[in-house]
């Protein structure tokens, strides 16, 4: 069986970690950078990136016992120290609200603080390009991207937003921000990701799509505005996510054929017009 196959059909919880380092590269970058993430933490003092990802601690996972103030070991100091010496790795991100939830996804997976840290790199300084950056051009362009392949592919959801003004931007970009934390039950992010460590970014378009197009005909009742947001809401929810299995092999049947050419030709005329518009 091939390495792709035996990711999708699920990494056991017990290799993740194994797993997720070796297909993305980070346990590479780990490996020849020894000692680098101890010094990231015992770097400069950077005040206002201090005081933006504190501001965030108690807002990560509050329903978590591991990241209340109480537990013991509590994560929200590792959760803190990841995120810090990211700030200062990735001086052109420093840090943007949406990581935190995604680097407390990775403590939990690898119990690891350095490994966590590459997870983290691998994540936003690789997988994601420009997510996480100031202007975020690099998520605004994944949302118009999504909007033309659902013009392409669901053409009656695209007259629908198009019809009601809808900006993709307002339906899904805590679905890019978060890589779906908080927003699918947690066995079904975590076969998820494990896909976009060893696949890449195609794989949220296949997730995208395919919670779009199993909802189709629910969506299409919308009429307004407010109705289409909480369509969006609501379409995360309910067995179709939370069984797993079903839903992935459904993410990489249900979209048809799309491959990493296809995106990025459409990031290239995305990224352009949203430059154009300044």
């Amino acid at each position: 069986m091939t390495v792709k196959r035996y990711i999708r059909k699920g990494v056991p919880l017990e290799h993740r970690a194994r797993v997720w380092m070796g297909v993305s590269g980070a346990q590479a970058q780990m490996d020849r950078n020894p000692g680098y993430y101890h010094r990231l933490l015992q770097g400069e003092r950077n005040d206002s990136l201090e005081e933006a990802i504190r501001t965030d601690m108690n807002r990560t996972f509050p329903d978590n016992v591991k990241f209340r103030k109480s537990a013991d070991p509590c994560l929200q100091k590792t959760l803190y120290n990841v995120l810090l010496a990211y700030g200062h790795h990735n001086q052109g991100v420093g840090y943007c609200q949406g990581m935190n939830f995604i680097a407390g996804y990775l403590i939990l997976i690898t119990k690891n603080e350095e490994e966590s840290f590459w997870l983290l790199d691998a994540l936003v300084g690789r997988i994601l390009p420009d997510y996480y950056s100031p202007a975020m051009l690099g998520l605004k362009t994944d949302q118009e991207v999504l909007g033309e392949l659902v013009r392409t592919k669901l053409p009656a959801v695209a007259a629908l937003m198009d019809g009601h003004g809808v900006l993709w931007t307002l339906v899904v970009s805590r679905w890019f921000i978060c890589l779906f934390v908080d927003i699918l039950p947690v066995e079904t992010v975590l076969r998820i990701w494990d896909c976009l460590f060893n696949e890449g970014s195609k794989i949220i378009f296949r997730v995208a799509l395919t919670l779009i197009k199993q909802h189709q005909a629910f969506i299409l009742e919308a009429t307004s505005l407010a109705d289409i947001c909480e369509k969006f809401k609501e379409i995360t929810k309910g067995s179709f996510v939370s069984e797993c299995h079903t839903f992935m092999q459904k993410i990489f049947s249900e979209p048809g054929s799309l491959s990493m050419n296809t995106i990025a030709r459409l990031r290239e005329s995305c990224r352009a017009k949203l430059l154009a518009q300044g």
